[in-house]
């Protein structure tokens, strides 16, 4: 499907917005957040449409920072820079993505660097509120969580491919920017470059994985959970394994590669575990993969667990990686109510001295208070858990400020009612 050119979009306004904020707000920027609030703001010299450039100074009119107009969201400015002014122009993109390349020299440095699939820029946390950019090969999905980026993406989109040396770029769009102004442009337009129509093959951990940049789900494939599949595969040899909320079997293939004996996959989407069976397929190079045997059920995890433990079936390693349950401030309490189920559920499953994995990613949820959830349920059902270890966002996702942070997960060897001395 074609797409506009990216010089069709809207070009910057060459004005720029002169912006006055609270003193509590002003300590904020200083100290490195990058949100200002529209409760925050004491006046704007005039109205600015989204994108627009947006000056924040202080009780001296001197400069503060600099960030990307959003005259529809709460959160009414996006920070670019704080501290000394500076132009935003090509030198100034080429920076930023250079710098968040930097802090990923690990993936750079690797031999299939080429063929790898990891996140160059993560929004906030890279200095580009709102934008996030992760490679499959040699393929960029563009994500825009905000409509600010409209305007840049003409100035933007170029610098990408140079300094990734990507052929193709992918843009995807969060549901509130659909909602909005697109200029024509659409989820899953190649707005640059050629990205065939399939599936993207790529490299992960040695693995090798399917991302549907266009229409799969975030961008394609949920990098975010790199490392604990990885330490979910070095724990798996010769252990049977149950991935709830499988998805497309990121922690399936790594078991399986890791020499597990068994690998059982539940999810919701039928389509979503063909894909998962897909990569299975992609690694049968392995003997491994050949020699594991694995089986899907589509199902909802909840209840599908529920006639797993009805059944006595068990596993050696059970891992729990379900989505977000709170989307919103108001859903905290019912997320946690889900994880407490999800730990009583899935301990039944666990064989004694076995693992349990369990992993949040709804960032509403402070890490504490999930560990404190599962620890709870845990003791509530007579189970003991020995922590082996608690894990946050991969290198490739980092994390500049607190509401930036919203992975986490446990590892805990468990140990079951009446063998607490073991």
């Amino acid at each position: 499907m074609s797409s506009p050119a990216l010089s069709t979009l809207p070009a910057p306004a060459e004005r720029r917005l002169a912006v006055r904020v609270t003193p509590d707000a002003l300590r904020h920027i200083r100290a490195g957040h990058p949100w200002v609030f529209e409760e925050s703001i004491r006046s704007v010299s005039h109205e600015g449409e989204a994108g627009d450039l947006a000056v924040v100074f202080d009780d001296k009119r001197s400069f503060a920072a600099i960030g990307l107009h959003d005259p529809t969201s709460p959160i009414r400015l996006k920070l670019l820079h704080a501290g000394k002014p500076v132009p935003i122009d090509a030198t100034f993109w080429r920076a930023a993505i250079r710098g968040a390349l930097d802090r990923r020299r690990r993936f750079l440095d690797d031999p299939d660097a080429e063929r790898l699939g990891y996140r160059v820029v993560n929004g906030e946390n890279d200095s580009l509120p709102g934008l996030v950019v992760d490679r499959y090969a040699g393929a960029l999905a563009v994500k825009l969580y905000s409509p600010v980026w409209f305007p840049h993406l003409a100035d933007v989109i170029p610098q990408l491919m140079a300094e990734t040396g990507c052929g193709g770029v992918v843009l995807r769009l969060a549901r509130n920017v659909r909602a909005g102004e697109t200029f024509g442009l659409s989820d899953g337009d190649v707005i640059a470059g050629a990205v065939g129509d399939g599936p993207v093959l790529f490299l992960e951990a040695g693995l090798m994985f399917e991302a549907d940049l266009r229409h799969g789900q975030k961008t394609g494939y949920f990098l975010d959970q790199r490392a604990n599949r990885v330490r979910v595969g070095a724990m798996a040899a010769g252990r049977d394994v149950l991935d709830v909320f499988s998805s497309t079997g990121g922690f399936t293939v790594h078991a399986a590669a890791g020499g597990a004996r068994s690998v059982h996959s539940v999810d919701l989407s039928g389509p979503t575990l063909a894909v998962a069976e897909r990569n299975l397929a992609h690694n049968l190079d392995r003997e491994a993969v050949r020699a594991c045997r694995h089986t899907c059920e589509l199902g909802d995890a909840f209840e599908v667990m529920v006639r797993l433990g009805r059944e006595h079936r068990t596993y050696d390693i059970v891992v729990v990686d379900p989505p977000s349950f709170a989307q919103r401030q108001a859903s905290v309490d019912t997320a946690i109510r889900a994880y407490t189920r999800l730990t009583h559920l899935a301990l039944r499953l666990v064989r004694d001295g076995g693992v349990l994995m369990q992993a949040s990613c709804s960032s509403r949820v402070p890490a504490d208070r999930f560990f404190d959830t599962v620890l709870t349920a845990a003791a509530d059902g007579g189970y003991g858990l020995t922590e082996i270890e608690r894990t946050g966002h991969d290198t490739d996702h980092p994390v500049t400020f607190a509401q930036g942070e919203y992975l986490k997960a446990g590892f805990w060897k468990v140990r079951a009612p009446g063998n607490r001395l073991r």
